[in-house]
């Protein structure tokens, strides 16, 4: 996801020392039938699938959130905010392969852009500004998507309740929520799967007619490219800032206290990825066909890495100023995995992948 500032200097506190030798090949031979049914396997059963339960989720939400706004009970807020927190685990778990149209078309930036700023957001609805759906998508980006959703229905410091929703709130949560679904959820979904873009075909023939991947191995670096991005924003970037700043208003979903869940949700899409989903292949196969050994190395450091999450209480608000060691410990553990994928991985990557 895009972010609205940059990350101080990471290494200043983390310091990663680990020498990196290459584990010994355990198989040879050809890995073309194995590399074409990893392609097949993460567009049809690990991409399109999340895509599509993406915009599932859109809908539900779109619809948790029309209830709402015609009657604003306890009862209906509550089912908003609970639709909210499911979509965000689809999103946050699509952020494990984020490339492609999600940022070629500003997707990503359009719903996911952080940290927002109550105090701005309170500035907008005390305005006479329109929020019809077409305004909301002519605003900046922090005003925009999940994030100001997630203000509107869970309140500064999650408290919000059915009686201080006013219409000014509910008019701007209903042109969020049509603004997530209509001008971005679904657009993502259809480039995926329709003309003009049919991103999954340019995957699917990679290597063979593929505009956007000439060669297979330019799609693998992609992917394993996607996948060194997302633990470094996690690990440098959505923990990092607000840990080294002790400010809690700069987490990624502070209104809801899902900030912690989002960073976990994150690698295990990252971990999607390289497992399969649906019970496809997985790039660990590919690994797996040539070096058993690293194959493993990669599936332990994934687990402890989605496992060093468990370590920390919820909220991420709190944490990071009782918790310090804690989130040490899994930044470190994000910090490995992103080195085995910058190393390892992608030199695995451009030695066997040949075409």
């Amino acid at each position: 996801m895009k972010i609205k500032f940059l990350s101080i200097a990471f290494l200043s506190l983390i310091i990663f020392s680990a020498c990196h030798k290459a584990p010994a090949v355990s198989s040879g031979g050809s890995t073309t039938t194995v590399e074409a049914t990893v392609i097949k396997d993460f567009t049809n059963s690990t991409a399109l699938p999340q895509y599509s339960s993406l915009t599932n989720s859109a809908v539900t939400l779109n619809g948790a959130i029309t209830t709402l706004n015609s009657s604003p009970t306890e009862a209906n807020l509550a089912a908003a905010q609970l639709a909210w927190k499911n979509m965000r685990t689809v999103w946050e778990q699509c952020e494990g392969f984020l490339f492609g149209p999600v940022e070629d078309n500003d997707y990503d930036p359009n719903t996911d852009t952080w940290p927002t700023d109550y105090t701005q957001l309170d500035s907008l609805l005390a305005s006479n500004n329109p929020l019809q759906v077409s305004d909301v998508a002519n605003l900046a980006q922090s005003l925009r998507g999940y994030h100001p959703l997630e203000y509107v229905i869970f309140g500064h410091g999650d408290g919000r309740t059915a009686a201080q929703l006013t219409p000014r709130l509910l008019q701007y949560a209903v042109s969020l929520s049509g603004d997530i679904l209509y001008n971005n959820v679904q657009p993502l979904y259809q480039s995926w799967t329709s003309a003009p873009t049919n991103y999954a075909q340019q995957i699917t023939t990679a290597g063979s007619g593929s505009i956007k991947f000439p060669a297979r191995q330019d799609l693998f670096l992609a992917i394993v490219g996607a996948m060194s991005d997302i633990c470094n924003e996690v690990g440098t970037e959505k923990m990092y800032d607000p840990f080294i700043n002790k400010d809690s208003t700069i987490t990624e979903s502070p209104y809801s206290s899902n900030t912690l869940i989002d960073f976990k949700n994150n690698i295990i899409g990252l971990q999607n990825v390289y497992m399969g989903l649906n019970g496809g292949t997985g790039i660990k196969d590919l690994v797996a066909s040539q070096n058993k050994n690293l194959d493993n190395q990669i599936q332990a450091q994934i687990t402890a890495a989605v496992s060093s999450f468990s370590n920390i209480t919820e909220p991420y608000e709190k944490a990071i100023f009782d918790q310090r060691t804690q989130i040490q410990q899994t930044m470190t553990q994000l910090a490995a995995l992103k080195d085995l994928l910058d190393n390892d991985l992608t030199t695995f990557v451009k030695q066997y992948v040949k075409d």
